[in-house]
């Protein structure tokens, strides 16, 4: 999984619409990953059309982002590699000093 959908979906613990998902990657990176709007959405119509997201419209007719079942279990997967990741990182980081 990259980053930005990692980022995205992390986003959508809540239903946020695609600048609400923008601010929020912005705010949890603290600024280091600034999502642009061929970025963001490419990658939710990817992410929709494989079932990771819906997409509905709220009644400002905005679009508004949520993520699925299937794709709570494609984090929760992502989130233990990242763990695994993180350990053996941690195990070999005086390797590099």
């Amino acid at each position: 999984m990259t980053e930005t959908a990692f980022y995205i979906l992390l986003s959508l613990t809540i239903p946020r619409h695609g600048y609400g998902i923008i601010k929020h990657v912005e705010e949890l990176t603290k600024g280091r990953l600034v999502l642009g709007s061929g970025t963001i959405y490419g990658t939710l119509t990817k992410m929709q059309r494989d079932e990771i997201i819906t997409v509905y419209a709220d009644e400002k007719r905005k679009t508004i982002y949520e993520i699925t079942d299937v794709g709570k279990e494609l984090m929760r997967h992502e989130v233990n590699r990242l763990k695994e990741l993180h350990a053996s990182a941690l195990m070999y980081e005086g390797e590099f000093k």
